[in-house]
């Protein structure tokens, strides 16, 4: 088999993160990029691995600076935690070996988990991001990227945030500072 070069990672596209009542909402503006990341996760599968790095947190961790900065969210086995909308059956459907959910429990996908070790395994060398928020978790993910020598695609069509302000920000960063390619 040939080794694919290429990841996407859909970040954080949960339910409480994008429907209208989760407890950490971005609400419409992530809700109106949910069919742009399934079709991308949909014609991406077969050339690429699909990694969805999702938060994960316990309730009044004070050992975790996020509970005092945001109202308890990603519970383990909460709806809130579940993959929102049709991104739920589309990953149940694909769950393999190159689609694989994995816990976080900071804002970058790096952070504490084994993503890098599975990317360099696998010969990646191209991250391509989607997910929310765009100035937290999918900005955090692209620094680490950044810093650890991937290339980085992002989607701008399949990044939403809180406000027009963070995402226009988050935008300019990932191209002036990260030197990320910007797919419309």
């Amino acid at each position: 088999m040939d080794a694919n070069k290429e990841a996407l990672l859909i970040i954080d596209y949960t339910n409480d993160f994008v429907a209208d009542d989760g407890a950490l909402t971005c609400g419409k503006p992530g809700q109106e990029i949910e069919d742009y990341i399934v079709n991308l996760a949909d014609n991406m599968k077969e050339n690429a691995f699909i990694y969805l790095p999702t938060d994960i947190h316990v309730k009044d961790d004070p050992f975790h600076p996020e509970t005092k900065l945001f109202p308890i969210h990603n519970q383990e086995n909460t709806w809130g935690r579940e993959l929102y909308g049709k991104l739920a059956p589309w990953y149940q459907a694909n769950k393999s070996n190159t689609v694989q959910l994995m816990d976080k429990t900071r804002y970058s996908s790096f952070a504490g988990t084994n993503l890098d070790i599975l990317l360099r395994e696998r010969h990646v060398d191209t991250v391509h991001l989607v997910g929310v928020c765009s100035d937290i978790c999918v900005l955090h993910t692209a620094v680490d990227a950044y810093n650890l020598g991937y290339k980085i695609v992002i989607h701008e069509k399949g990044i939403a945030t809180f406000t027009d302000n963070g995402q226009e920000w988050s935008l300019n960063h990932f191209k002036n500072s990260l030197g990320a390619t910007i797919k419309e």
